[in-house]
């Protein structure tokens, strides 16, 4: 299977960057679904791995092409796992200023030995809409939050994230930094090293 185009099943501009980013070495052309004038798709899956197909799977029927999707999220061990799955949307949708106001909110208390956490990452790679076996990537990126924002890059929850072994915040990171050590990072890692391996995969 040729493949000279590549859509990314995602709004989030800043998250395309990074993708796009990580995807350079490819000789691919990577389109975001905002060209096709797609609508988001329901995520309403109960796992990152649910939701990421889901995402994957809406890019392809729509394009007709080969999809990557992205589900993330952070979660906190003194909350539970929270946001979780919900992480874009924990303060019902009203964007990063927000979830990370409710996030310092709901830790409020909590000392730094207990505010452990980690981002999770899963990208799902579909060749087409019916692809019966999507290819599964997945990262995870340790640390804990911090009782206040800190840090200019990066997106979401990265003012908020100290990555073990630093003591900075993700959002502190240059993009460069980010992208060998995250857990999205990681997944792209895993899925260009499979596309590497494929012999009746290429890129035209």
């Amino acid at each position: 299977m040729s493949i000279s185009q590549i859509v990314l099943a995602s709004g989030n501009a800043k998250k395309l960057k990074e993708l796009r980013s990580c995807l350079g070495e490819f000789h691919v052309e990577v389109l975001p679904q905002s060209d096709f004038k797609l609508s988001e798709a329901v995520e309403d899956g109960l796992s990152f791995i649910e939701n990421a197909i889901i995402k994957a799977r809406h890019a392809c029927y729509h394009t007709g092409l080969p999809a990557l999707a992205d589900d993330s999220g952070l979660e906190v061990d003194a909350l539970n796992g929270e946001p979780g799955i919900y992480s874009a949307r924990y303060a019902d949708g009203q964007g990063d200023a927000a979830n990370n106001a409710k996030l310092l909110s709901r830790l409020t208390g909590i000392e730094t030995p207990e505010r452990s956490a980690r981002f999770r990452c899963v990208l799902a790679f579909m060749r087409h809409a019916a692809d019966p076996t999507p290819l599964i990537c997945t990262g995870t990126w340790e640390g804990h939050i911090a009782t206040e924002l800190s840090g200019e890059n990066g997106f979401g929850y990265d003012p908020l994230f100290i990555p073990n072994g630093f003591d900075i915040s993700a959002a502190q990171l240059t993009a460069e930094q980010k992208n060998q050590i995250s857990h999205r990072g990681q997944a792209m890692q895993l899925l260009k090293s499979w596309w590497q391996q494929q012999t009746n995969l290429s890129f035209i």
